[in-house]
């Protein structure tokens, strides 16, 4: 994976006329501090596609994985006044790791990503009452506690939200699998 980001670092000033450093530069100048407001202004005013824009968001805002200096202080910070969520991050890594031995968790600031050969779930602490589970399924209709994701920009394409842990049932686990299979 980490092959890949250097790639697109590198073909970033081919493509947009910068470096990233340059890009980040720009987007610090700004003033922006939310991760949606640098991705609409790179798309919208210097027409980047969405995974340039999420490279250069992320680097800005030293919010990807590569970043962090400690991934489980990334963790701590997400389940802050969250803790009650933690266990459900927990049981749900225990059981996507038996997917197979081609999984990756990469921690964010407020979620943590699960990639294959790309990215197919996330695992998000979202409120004190919620904690959601957004899923790559594109094209599959909502069905059950399958919802379609109209918040994520595009980062998935359904969402499961949980309250309890017996919430974690075998349709939540069904659906995960599902997009895993889907990312392969």
């Amino acid at each position: 994976m980490e092959d890949a980001v250097q790639t697109m670092i590198s073909n970033l000033e081919k493509n947009y006329g910068k470096t990233l450093d340059q890009w980040i530069q720009i987007v610090t100048k700004e003033g922006f501090d939310k991760h949606g407001e640098i991705m609409r202004f790179l798309k919208e005013d210097h027409g980047f596609t969405h995974g340039f824009a999420n490279l250069v968001a992320h680097k800005a805002l030293k919010s990807d994985a590569g970043s962090a200096s400690d991934t489980e202080e990334l963790i701590f910070k997400q389940y802050q006044g969250k803790e009650h969520f933690l266990p459900f991050y927990e049981k749900l890594k225990a059981i996507i790791v038996v997917f197979g031995n081609d999984i990756e968790f990469a921690p964010k600031n407020s979620y943590v990503s699960v990639r294959r050969k790309k990215q197919f779930a996330l695992l998000i602490p979202a409120t004190k009452n919620r904690y959601e589970i957004g899923i790559n399924l594109k094209g599959h209709e909502p069905e059950g506690i399958l919802e379609i994701d109209t918040k994520t920009n595009g980062m998935c394409s359904h969402k499961i939200h949980l309250s309890e842990i017996t919430d974690i049932n075998p349709e939540v686990i069904k659906w995960i699998k599902k997009s895993y299979e889907n990312a392969g």
